[in-house]
């Protein structure tokens, strides 16, 4: 019997966890037990656990009472198969808990990817459900292990927000402006739009003092201000706005300052979630959650199931390795220590120059 070690996270107060070991039931037929190789830890999942509740998040790895699992991305590889078409051995990547183990029901099964079709996660947004079989990928993929767990997600949606904005005619405006911009997934969408030449907005990029020497050094905005400087940004020209953070201050600052100007107001992150508010009577375009399913359900109607992602990735893979000399990985070994690198993250303690990659395995 295989003993799983898990970290659980409390719905109703995300500083408290608990390290669970726990024995698996032996498998059903349809099911395959994978080893978690190595997962990352970034604000993605403090915005998972946040908005956990709305988007269903909490449901992909149900745990009990007030207890959830918070998902992460990371490699593994099948230790015991039920399914003839998924192998012993098989390498994987995918939305996984943050635990040493995982159980899956693959379906809908293909040389590229499958599906898992454990019945209680059929209602939840889809694209989570995919499972990458990284053995018939380039190679270029599976010498990127680490920057695919930290970065591709983050840049992924990083290309999602970016082709939101122009599939939107960047709503009219002439500047677009990310809060939290030293966010991975920020600077990603920053730098893509930057360095599009179709892109005439001027991107303008707001973070703390500690960390504005670091994005200046990315070069992937025109301007980059401290929070507190919102009326140094020009109130006359038409402005989008994409939140990164979840910082009501922020955003209820840049409302006030650019008025009816404000054309489009986006969140996508909320790791300043102690700091969220009502935003609901600011004035300006009504501030609303970015949702890249719904992006990515939309592009495969128009461009071909499995279109936006595979554009997705290629913008990732470019990004990747223009910061990937830069990137300093740090690695957490044991569920204690990732105890503390999560309440760390809660409150904001990692450096944007560090990706966070663990294995509990």
């Amino acid at each position: 019997m295989t003993n799983v070690t898990e970290l659980w996270v409390d719905r109703t107060d995300f500083r408290k966890t608990n390290v669970v070991h726990r024995d698996l039931e032996p498998l059903k037929q349809g099911q395959v037990l994978a080893v978690i190789d190595r997962f990352s830890l970034t604000s993605n999942n403090v915005t998972y656990a946040v908005v956990g509740d709305n988007i269903g998040y909490w449901g992909y790895y149900p745990a009990t009472d007030n207890w959830g699992k918070v998902p992460a991305w990371g490699c593994a590889h099948v230790v015991e198969s039920t399914v003839s078409e998924v192998p012993v051995g098989e390498c994987l990547w995918g939305f996984f808990p943050m635990a040493s183990h995982v159980v899956l029901q693959p379906g809908k099964i293909r040389q590229d990817q499958w599906l898992d079709m454990a019945e209680h996660r059929q209602s939840l947004p889809a694209l989570y459900n995919a499972v990458r079989r990284t053995q018939a990928e380039p190679e270029l993929l599976t010498q990127m292990e680490n920057e695919r767990c930290l970065l591709f997600p983050l840049f992924t949606t990083s290309y999602l927000i970016a082709d939101f904005l122009l599939d939107n005619q960047c709503f009219g405006a002439e500047q677009i402006v990310i809060g939290s911009v030293s966010s991975k997934t920020a600077f990603g969408l920053a730098k893509m739009l930057h360095d599009d030449p179709e892109v005439t907005q001027r991107i303008i990029g707001f973070t703390s003092a500690a960390n504005a020497d670091f994005v200046t050094s990315l070069e992937c905005c025109d301007d980059v201000f401290i929070y507190g400087d919102e009326e140094k940004i020009d109130a006359s020209i038409a402005t989008a706005y994409i939140d990164m953070s979840g910082d009501a201050r922020l955003t209820s600052a840049l409302h006030n300052h650019l008025q009816d100007k404000m054309l489009e107001s986006c969140m996508v992150g909320a790791t300043h979630w102690e700091g969220r508010g009502d935003m609901s009577a600011l004035p300006g375009a009504k501030p609303h959650m970015f949702f890249a399913p719904g992006q990515v359900a939309k592009r495969d109607q128009e461009w071909g199931a499995g279109v936006a992602m595979q554009k997705g990735t290629q913008a990732s893979v470019e990004v990747a390795q223009s910061i990937q000399a830069d990137l300093i990985i740090e690695w957490t070994l044991t569920a204690a220590d990732l105890e503390t690198l999560w309440c760390d993250m809660l409150d904001n303690k990692i450096s944007p120059k560090t990706g966070q990659m663990i294995t509990l395995s």
